[in-house]
């Protein structure tokens, strides 16, 4: 009588090749390392998987290698930097060629409070020590005011060194530094350290115009906090700090310079109606995205996930505020921003939250970390495992009896648990009974039911035998020993993260019809850890 059953869609097939993935991707935060003293940066240096390295603001970089934070600084300038506010060591980037040259630069305010782009060079008998002095400056910058230094550097994908650059502090740019193109700040800059100084590449945008700095890469912003390259397309993200009503985040196309951002025409699109420019000027670039006040006050980038632990999340830019401690993550296209995602909740801790977010990093392999001041901690975003889930589907016929069966989950889905136990009611007393379960929803009239569950390529539809007889209470059931070969190695292995779903088959014989069979609804069951 099980004939049916065993042919056509649900029938035997070849072996499992994967397990079946989880619905959505669900993320969540871990705890990489705690006890920092304000951490500003996380990088790495080229061709190390090994180590991560951490700015911190009071002067010191440390770093963590394989886990462990190290309790000597790779370097430490402390008293050559002035800290405190929006001052201090504050950027670092190695140099693509760091693991045969040992050089790396460090952007720091110092003593007077003004920008200094410095090189440094590793120690030659300790990888994990840098010589305390440094080689030569990149840039030597005097700051108005002691906000809006900007301080990041990083390398772009085409070997050259960019930097950072706030318009130089107070509010409303008051000595019009974004928009004059003969002042350093408030502007994105671009050398070549691997010339003489004073280190400017040919090809920089403005380089022959007598009116233009030649250092200068991009105009008008209006303290880039923070900026990134994508690793893989080299396209220029810049989360950039707002006055008093938005807060935007730039896209630029790898090797495009020579662009104006805005400031202090615009504060993101919005009009500032300040001198000195014009905010209906078209070669204004605008930000891909802004948000007001009301969602926070200082904006922090923001990396775009290149990592391979995470599927799905390629290209993924992540940012923050770090007053509200909201975090988002967006895509983009070059044309429009994609799957904009509130992420605040999702990767908050089982205990606590992150708050005072100053900066996000990436390591070697890709995977982004955010840098929070509070507890100095580093948080690494990772894939959250898959949560236990039930739940019923499809509509079940009449049985001979006059209502539907029904199947039913109960104890865990947790793989390691091990106590899922299958249940059917409303089966006529005496019948033959026959668990099953597959990967794919189906719904096709077979008998006097409906077939809900079904098999594909990767997976074949599973009976569970042996067997089973109704009870005189309607009822049969059956625990799933998810350790038994059939389930654990065989073609019906069932393993944390997989979607699969059962339904239960039974013999129905209609008042003065012929013995037939039905089915009970469905219920589709992801599987945990």
């Amino acid at each position: 009588m099980l004939r049916p059953l065993l042919a056509g869609s649900i029938g035997v097939g070849a072996a499992v090749l994967a397990a079946a993935p989880a619905s959505a991707q669900e993320l969540e935060t871990e705890l990489f390392v705690q006890g920092l003293a304000s951490p500003v940066d996380l990088t790495f240096a080229p061709g190390d998987p090994s180590r991560i390295f951490i700015v911190e603001q009071a002067g010191r970089i440390r770093i963590v290698e394989n886990g462990t934070l190290l309790p000597t600084p790779f370097l430490d300038i402390d008293p050559i930097v002035r800290s405190g506010g929006e001052r201090g060591l504050l950027g670092l980037a190695f140099h693509p060629d760091y693991q045969n040259n040992g050089r790396f630069f460090v952007n720091y305010t110092n003593n007077a409070g003004n920008t200094r782009v410095e090189e440094y060079q590793v120690s030659a008998t300790d990888p994990n020590i840098a010589s305390p002095t440094g080689i030569q400056f990149i840039a030597s910058i005097s700051q108005d005011f002691s906000n809006h230094n900007g301080g990041c550097i990083r390398f772009g994908p085409d070997g050259k060194l960019y930097v950072g650059m706030g318009d130089g502090g107070s509010g409303n740019d008051p000595n019009n530094r974004s928009q004059n193109p003969q002042s350093l700040l408030g502007k994105m800059l671009r050398y070549d350290v691997d010339l003489p100084s004073p280190f400017i590449p040919v090809d920089n945008p403005f380089v022959g115009d007598p009116a233009v700095s030649d250092a200068i890469w991009h105009l008008g912003v209006r303290n880039p906090w923070r900026f990134d390259f994508d690793r893989d397309t080299g396209d220029l993200w810049i989360a950039d700090v707002g006055q008093n009503a938005r807060e935007e985040v730039s896209f630029l196309p790898a090797g495009l310079g020579g662009q104006n951002l805005g400031w202090r025409c615009k504060e993101g699109t919005r009009c500032t109606n300040l001198s000195g420019c014009s905010c209906a000027d078209a070669t204004l670039i605008d930000p891909i995205h802004e948000y007001p006040h009301s969602q926070g006050c200082s904006i922090s980038g923001g990396v775009v996930y290149r990592g391979s632990a995470i599927a799905g999340l390629q290209g993924t830019y992540f940012f923050a505020d770090f007053c509200s401690s909201t975090i988002w993550s967006l895509e983009y296209d070059g044309t429009n921003v994609q799957n904009f995602t509130n992420r605040t909740q999702e990767l908050r801790p089982a205990t606590g939250n992150i708050t005072q977010i100053v900066s996000f990093g990436a390591d070697f392999d890709g995977e982004v970390y955010i840098v929070s001041q509070s507890g100095g901690r580093i948080w690494k975003i990772i894939e959250a495992p898959p949560q236990c889930e039930f739940t019923n589907y499809c509509d079940a016929s009449n049985t001979s009896l006059g209502n539907p069966a029904i199947i039913s989950a109960g104890g865990s889905a947790s793989v390691t648990d091990n106590d899922l136990t299958l249940s059917a009611f409303g089966i006529p007393f005496g019948s033959t009974a026959l668990f099953f379960y597959g990967p794919d929803q189906t719904f096709e009239p077979s008998g006097a039911g409906n077939l809900c569950v079904n098999g594909n390529a990767m997976m074949p539809a599973i009976r569970l035998y042996p067997a089973l007889t109704a009870d005189n209470l309607g009822s049969v059931a059956r625990v799933l020993d998810l350790t038994d070969p059939n389930q654990s190695t065989g073609p019906g292995a069932i393993a944390a993260g997989m979607t699969l779903n059962f339904q239960c088959y039974f013999r129905d014989a209609f008042p003065g019809g012929p013995p037939t069979w039905n089915f009970t609804d469905a219920v589709s069951i992801l599987f945990c850890p």
